[in-house]
């Protein structure tokens, strides 16, 4: 017996070794838009931008393997989308709150996912969590998402009287921006793979004719990570009372990664009467990677949605996550070129993900009241407050008091209690 068929157990899962393989090429072409993006959007928040770089492809490839040799599943981790946005626009530019303290912050979140994924109470928080809050929380930050990425773009710009409007449609950052977006979800419909990294690339491409984009070459050695590496600052992130920001970051985390593990693994027909069999072991790669993408420099690192491209292209075992995690460390040596990459060049793809993300709102019952309307609050209160933190806050107030007030209180789970009684805690007395 190979040792890829003892390590994997190709042949129980009905696969092979070049199938595993081109699995884990495909899954990398749809989600290395991130090694672009997450030092675009860090960056902004004062993190060195080369280390973020070096960060990134390591959390996503040290995350990526331990899915793949400890769980044995397709999926593949990076920074994800969305925590990275909170990280940089919510906790450091709009709180005040230096970089190395948000880290910190993440470390502790990371800490608590192990904590729970080792004691077993993943399960317990949340099914506690109701579906409308779940769904709104991931739409809530989509539409944050969407918000960035038409600021990024010069679509959306401040305005005294209005606080928004439409921004100089004339300049050519929009209008690539706008192109980009166009043609990634153009690719996507037609199916081709790696549509947003070919969006990415394209426009940043035309940067160089239409903006004021340098070359600086294609390859080069490894930037250093003396900058970012064991910053982190955990005394800062307890003594500052972050415990909003932490819990903002454990929740998504939580339920990011479940429902990601949850769909790729029943995209793949690897459930057991509903159930994944090693989903502790998945969460446990995905705490372990938050924890080091901390120490390394990046925020939280989750479970991607964009493995599903590799599971319909036959990924079935954790083969399929090593060649992913392989192919991003061979990006360490593209460096040059995600310096270049301008943020109009990363919108489009912000874009789209936010874009995909309000889909879930269709799974709300939209006639009673006492769920959709605390799931309306949620998603509307994380772009216009500009924080996550405040919008799963009201979120979960609103819910506890509209049960409470309407007699319904016994439907309520504890967990919820102790959310929204913390949040009225914090606002009260904090």
């Amino acid at each position: 017996m190979s040792i890829t068929e003892k390590l994997f157990k190709l042949r129980e899962n009905g696969t092979n070794v070049r199938t595993e393989v081109v699995a884990g090429l495909t899954t990398f072409l749809t989600m290395a838009y991130i090694i672009f993006v997450n030092p675009s959007i860090l960056s902004e928040a004062g993190v060195p931008r080369d280390a973020v770089f070096v960060a990134t492809c390591l959390a996503a490839a040290l995350g990526t393997l331990i899915m793949g040799l400890y769980a044995n599943y397709p999926i593949g981790m990076a920074p994800g989308m969305g925590l990275n946005a909170y990280f940089a626009y919510a906790v450091v530019l709009g709180m005040g709150i230096p970089w190395q303290v948000a880290l910190g912050a993440v470390f502790i979140s990371g800490c608590l996912f192990v904590l729970i994924s080792v004691f077993r109470l993943r399960e317990m928080i949340v099914n506690g969590i109701p579906h409308s809050l779940r769904t709104a929380i991931t739409a809530g930050l989509g539409l944050f998402l969407g918000l960035i990425a038409l600021k990024s773009a010069g679509i959306v710009t401040a305005d005294k009287a209005t606080m928004v409007t439409a921004g100089d449609l004339h300049k050519p950052a929009a209008l690539m921006a706008i192109g980009g977006f166009l043609l990634i979800v153009t690719l996507d419909r037609l199916r081709v793979r790696g549509a947003i990294l070919i969006g990415i690339v394209t426009v940043t491409v035309l940067s160089f004719f239409f903006g004021d984009t340098k070359f600086q070459g294609l390859i080069s050695a490894p930037p250093s990570l003396a900058p970012s590496l064991f910053k982190l600052d955990i005394s800062g992130a307890i003594g500052v009372g972050l415990f909003n920001v932490v819990l903002v970051f454990f929740l998504v985390e939580l339920f990011d990664a479940t429902g990601t593990l949850m769909g790729v693994a029943n995209r793949a027909g690897l459930l057991v009467s509903g159930k994944m069999e090693r989903l502790n072991k998945a969460l446990l790669a995905d705490s372990c990677a938050i924890v080091a993408g901390s120490m390394l420099g990046t925020s939280s690192t989750t479970a991607y949605v964009e493995s599903a491209a590799g599971v319909q292209a036959g990924g079935r075992t954790g083969l399929t996550a090593v060649v992913i995690a392989l192919m991003f460390l061979a990006c360490l040596f593209f460096s040059p070129i995600a310096a270049v990459v301008p943020p109009y060049a990363t919108a489009p793809a912000l874009l789209f993900v936010a874009c995909l993300m309000l889909r879930d709102l269709s799974d709300l019952d939209w006639n009673e009241t006492t769920e959709s309307i605390p799931a309306g609050i949620t998603a509307l209160l994380i772009p216009y407050t500009y924080s996550i933190a405040h919008g799963i806050a009201f979120g979960f107030i609103t819910y506890a008091a509209l049960k409470l007030l309407t007699g319904r209180a016994r439907e309520v789970k504890l967990i919820v209690w102790l959310i929204a009684g913390v949040f009225i805690f914090k606002y009260a007395y904090m």
